[in-house]
């Protein structure tokens, strides 16, 4: 056959390929980039083509949203790879044991993490549908998996309050309503979480499906399509610096490699970009970094518009953008993307094998062990992750000590858990590990500590010997109860503990808590304790049964009494072991809260410890009668003068009749000293020494002085404040900021000595001066009433679990 009448049959080939499948514009009845397309309506055009060309699409729903929505994946390839896909993962996750053969490159394109940066969405149709006619050739050698919205519920979200409120025509005036959406943006999921940030954590049900796909198929190349600010031009690979120390040469390489053939289109079309700023490769829990500490070649991608752009608007430079232009943009980059992959499916088959042979860490096993309820859930947390653990009985263990800081010792009597960096996901485990990363650069883009041992509260060795699992003791956990038993008890360490109390008085069954330790019959229990006696709930017939089905559900040892008589300390009926009061609990959301943080509070109330809240939004906040509630949140946000005088007047008094307030993060500075309450902002002394003035170009890094990128400081805890139960005399805080306040006297429950330094992760040096000798979360009581304050932030992200139990103590635990 003549090279010519090939030709002629491919051409003839993709015209009557191109006829037979409609394209998005032909499909949805609008011009794409014209309008906003709804969840649904992407979904059925993916499932049309998937009906159309069988052959070569494959559709599955990988799960729903919290509102319901369908998740979805496309496989795209020839037909011939389509026929054989299952074949094809499975010689492909071979390289993942260093082994396979495979010949085929596998692409991941992921689409609107970021509800409102909506126009990775609408390119996705248009990149599929190429992809099945003008440029199905790169598709002999490759297969093409496409989630065409990673967040559904944030896209609706924003299209139907674009649709809603834009003009019509639309207005490119980027003064007009279109372009300013309210207090909950179209970014963020249902319970205003940052999918973006939790690739590694977890805690949302998108992310957790999600996953499970991810692991059966560890692709080469992962693609995460953004937007940023309207003014920006397009983003692209290689990444900023730093670059964390494990990624491989390749993969820095292969970035560039990608780069230079987007910028050959680019350039083509005169279109501007930029590469290796901005955007760096450190932090874990990006649709970029955590595919490549899979061994991916992970990338984002970020065209200018977002939330503000709309259907089109104008730019600072007079330029009108419209949603039709980053579509323009967002294909090229993802075709690119396919084409470069394609050109070398060999090597990347060969370096992803390299990746998983030649791993050499530092350390060869991390040792664990601490309370048995944060054991289990960092290993739920493992499992999701397909990371290896193993159990440890007994032993003595060196290497660095993260309690520390240093080289030392570590005995493990019971139960405690080694994870090896010799494993499939020894990469992954090194970084979600490791105590402090290593920064080529102190500028980032987001936080730069995160050690699972910090996060969860486990005592942990960093071993550069391989530690291997030993059988350990099944622990015994006794549920039993009988009707005839004075009373219950059962410790308070960890947030299990919370969700089991939470679930005894939501069902109506009255609980004491201990304010001081006691003895009795042998045993030593701490303060904390929970109390369950006969004799307070009479009142409810079936409490015993109810106490026996929680006990089950939570694993709750449960000591039975036949006595209140102790043997030292308080007795049962003293005014030391108190009555837990039910929270009724109110938490303040829109102006002049953060969403975000709103988000973190709503998300752990209702999916962890799954107790009711009423939210109030700001706008009529102020006008609730609060003697129906006993707990107010305040949460982090930018109050202002939010509170006037009167009001904070009301809020105080409030207080003062017995009611709660934890106020978190910013809502501090609301009710601070100055607006009615006890604490005080602390006074920074100011350096008398002369400077020399710095030159204009230094200006960010001299900033980086003042600034915290989510540094891990050890902190002094005074376990005896209610506040801090369940607690050592230690704690590993997260911070992420260097507001700072003075000791509370009486008050400080947590807070940082002089002087203390970061463990792990940056912290700028004038930033250290700010935060040194400072409270960290902090009780103040006022008449009847308490108010607690929350500097850091126990709840970030929903990853550190080690703060949770604080969040509990102040719903629970201060009176």
């Amino acid at each position: 056959m003549t090279r010519f009448l090939f030709s002629l049959i491919l051409l003839f080939s993709l015209t009557l390929s191109a006829q037979q499948l409609k394209s998005p514009s032909e499909f949805l009845g609008y011009e794409l980039g014209t309008e906003f397309t709804r969840h649904h309506e992407v979904v059925d055009y993916y499932e049309y083509l998937a009906k159309a060309a069988p052959d070569r699409v494959k559709l599955t729903v990988y799960g729903q949203t919290n509102e319901r929505r369908p998740l979805i994946l496309a496989y795209v390839s020839s037909a011939e790879n389509i026929s054989n896909l299952e074949g094809i993962r499975l010689e492909h996750l071979k390289e993942t044991k260093g082994e396979g053969t495979s010949d085929k490159a596998i692409v991941w394109l992921s689409y609107n993490v970021h509800g409102n940066e909506s126009v990775s969405t609408e390119a996705s149709m248009k990149t599929i549908y190429e992809l099945l006619t003008s440029k199905s050739s790169y598709l002999e050698n490759t297969v093409v998996i496409m989630d065409p919205c990673i967040n559904p519920d944030g896209r609706d979200r924003y299209s139907n309050w674009y649709n809603q409120y834009k003009n019509t025509p639309n207005q490119v005036d980027p003064n007009s309503k279109e372009h300013h959406e309210g207090w909950w943006g179209g970014r963020s999921n249902h319970y205003m979480f940052d999918l973006n940030r939790d690739w590694a954590w977890l805690t949302q049900v998108e992310s957790q499906q999600r996953l499970k796909m991810y692991n059966q198929w560890m692709p080469h190349v992962h693609v995460d399509f953004h937007e940023q600010g309207v003014n920006n031009p397009y983003y692209f690979a290689p990444a900023a610096e730093p670059y964390h120390e494990v990624i491989t040469d390749f993969q820095r390489d292969f970035q560039v490699t990608l780069g230079r053939n987007h910028a050959k289109y680019f350039d083509a079309n005169g279109w501007f970009y930029f590469t290796k700023e901005v955007f760096d490769l450190l932090y874990p829990s990006y649709g970029d970094t955590y595919p490549i500490y899979n061994g991916a070649i992970g990338m984002t991608y970020e065209q200018g518009g977002g939330g503000r752009a709309g259907l089109g608007i104008i730019t600072a430079n007079g330029d009108t953008l419209t949603l039709k232009d980053r579509i323009a943009h967002h294909y090229t980059t993802g075709i690119s993307t396919v084409e470069v992959s394609s050109k070398n499916a060999e090597k990347l088959n060969e370096e992803f094998k390299k990746f998983y042979k030649n791993q050499n860490f530092k350390y060869k096993s991390y040792v664990l062990k601490g309370d048995e309820d944060k054991l289990k859930s960092l290993k739920s947390l493992l499992e999701k992750h397909q990371i290896q653990y193993g159990d440890l009985a007994s032993g003595s263990y060196k290497g660095h000590e993260y309690a520390t800081g240093k080289s030392g010792s570590m005995s493990v009597n019971g139960n405690g858990m080694v994870v090896s960096t010799n494993q499939p996901k020894g990469t992954l485990v090194t970084v979600l590990f490791e105590p402090n990363a290593k920064l080529s650069d102190s500028l980032t883009y987001d936080i730069t500590a995160w050690s699972l041992p910090y996060a969860y509260g486990l005592d942990a060795i960093a071993s550069s010997t391989l530690v291997a699992p030993q059988s350990a003791k099944e622990n015994m956990v006794s549920t039993s109860v009988e009707k005839g038993t004075y009373a219950y008890l059962t410790d308070w360490n960890s947030i299990e503990d919370a969700k089991f109390l939470a679930t005894l008085i939501k069902e109506g069954v009255r609980v004491r808590k201990a304010n001081l330790p006691f003895k009795m019959e042998g045993k030593s229990f701490d303060r904390g304790t929970l109390i369950i006696t006969k004799s307070d709930n009479e009142h409810k017939a079936d409490y015993v049964e109810i106490l026996h089905t929680t006990a089950q559900k939570f694993q709750k040892n449960l000591t039975p009494v036949s006595t209140g008589f102790v043997d030292a300390g308080k007795d049962f009926g003293s005014s030391y072991v108190q009555m837990i009061t039910k929270p009724k609990i109110a938490v303040l959301s829109g102006e002049p809260t953060s969403t975000l943080r709103f988000g973190e509070i709503w998300h752990f109330f209702e999916q962890q410890l799954h107790y009711p809240i009423t939210v109030l939004d700001g706008d009529y906040a102020k006008r609730v009668d609060l003697g129906e509630y006993n707990i107010l949140i305040l949460p982090d946000g930018r109050y202002g003068s939010y509170f006037n005088e009167s009001q904070l007047a009301d809020l105080k008094d409030w207080v003062r009749q017995g009611g709660k307030i934890i106020a978190m993060g910013g809502a501090i500075d609301a009710i601070d000293g100055d607006k009615g309450f006890g604490i005080k902002k602390k006074e920074m002394e100011k350096d008398s020494g002369e400077t020399q003035p710095k030159p204009y170009e230094d200006w960010e890094r001299e900033g980086i002085k003042s600034a915290i990128t989510g540094a891990i400081f050890k902190t002094k805890v005074d376990n005896t404040n209610p506040l801090a139960y369940g607690y050592g005399k230690d704690y590993f805080t997260l911070k992420l900021g260097s507001s700072s306040y003075d000791y509370l006297q009486g008050g400080s429950a947590v807070y940082l000595e002089k002087d203390a330094k970061p463990f792990s992760g940056f912290a700028g040096s004038e930033a250290q001066k700010q935060i040194s000798g400072s409270l960290v979360f902090g009780t103040e009581g006022v008449g009847r009433g308490q108010v607690i304050y929350m500097v850091d932030n126990p709840l970030f992200r929903g990853f550190w679990e080690n703060g949770k139990l604080f969040f509990a103590n102040a719903l629970f635990m201060v009176e």
